[in-house]
């Protein structure tokens, strides 16, 4: 994602860029010029903040069911890697992009939608907020998320294990599992016992994504152990939240979704999957979270 063209915005406190292709958050930076977000290393991990939509995570065997038909959507939907989104508003601190349903997508995902992600800024906090529109004359049916990685550590003489997440509340909830496939396998393990810590290290995610379903929390921070937070990423309008990183990776992303991947032993209809948003005719619906900058 590392060549495709950006556009950026900007005010006194933050420097925001946002590749062209996908929509895709890139660059984070404050006057001081540290880099917030994870820089899309080919090797490792080659994203750094993809837009989930019309599913999250992955559907089993790549298909769903609606009405009868078989459809098929990439893992997270079709926004990332996407090169036909358009500008449809641009001034010095907020943009929009808007993709919306063509012939082609209405053989892959049966909806006829709008979809629209505007980036703003609003003094040290970058607001992501999200619009879908049903142009069709049935209930439409997806997910929404974000899934945007932040580098860490911030600073070259840091290491990985200096930096904890910091949830709002204290917390009691166990994780939710993955098989090897990315589907939900109905185990769930210890993770939050009587804490609002998630100390970071890179064996943490060892196996895979930690899947959160009952947090109090609508807020955490990415903060270091001695110099306190970071940055801070609200999602009050968002039921579930993935924290994920590749094991040699030097990020952490902080998802919100309204949307889960798929159980391992779904039916795959569409109706039925866990965290769909159904949205009648002519409605829209609106979803935001926020990244707020507190300091270098």
């Amino acid at each position: 994602m590392k060549n495709s063209e950006k556009v950026a915005i900007k005010n006194k406190f933050l420097q925001i860029e946002i590749t062209k292709t996908g929509a895709e958050l890139c660059s984070i930076k404050n006057n001081e010029n540290p880099e917030f977000i994870w820089q899309a290393n080919p090797d490792i991990w080659g994203s750094s903040a993809p837009v989930l939509f019309p599913i999250i995570g992955a559907l089993k065997d790549a298909v769903f069911y609606y009405e009868g038909k078989e459809y098929s959507v990439p893992k997270h939907g079709f926004i990332r890697h996407n090169n036909a989104l358009h500008i449809i508003y641009h001034k010095e601190d907020s943009v929009t992009f808007e993709y919306t349903y063509n012939q082609e997508t209405l053989k892959n995902y049966p909806f006829k939608f709008e979809f629209s992600i505007s980036f703003s800024l609003d003094d040290k906090n970058l607001n992501v907020s999200h619009k879908v529109v049903n142009h069709g004359t049935n209930n439409m049916l997806f997910s929404l998320g974000g899934h945007p990685a932040f580098k860490c550590p911030l600073q070259e003489d840091e290491k990985y294990e200096d930096y904890v997440l910091q949830f709002e509340k204290i917390e009691n909830s166990s994780r939710h599992l993955i098989n090897n496939n990315g589907l939900q396998n109905g185990k769930t393990a210890t993770s939050l016992i009587h804490t609002n810590l998630l100390p970071l290290s890179h064996k943490l995610f060892t196996e895979d994504a930690l899947i959160y379903k009952d947090l109090r929390s609508k807020k955490i921070s990415l903060a270091h152990q001695v110099k306190g937070k970071v940055l801070t990423v609200s999602f009050s309008d968002f039921d579930y939240v993935g924290i994920w990183a590749k094991p040699n990776g030097n990020f952490v992303c902080i998802e919100p979704w309204l949307g889960i991947t798929d159980h391992e032993d779904t039916n795959g209809n569409l109706k039925q999957k866990e965290g769909i948003i159904s949205l009648a005719p002519k409605k829209e619906f609106k979803a935001s979270y926020t990244i707020e900058i507190h300091k270098a």
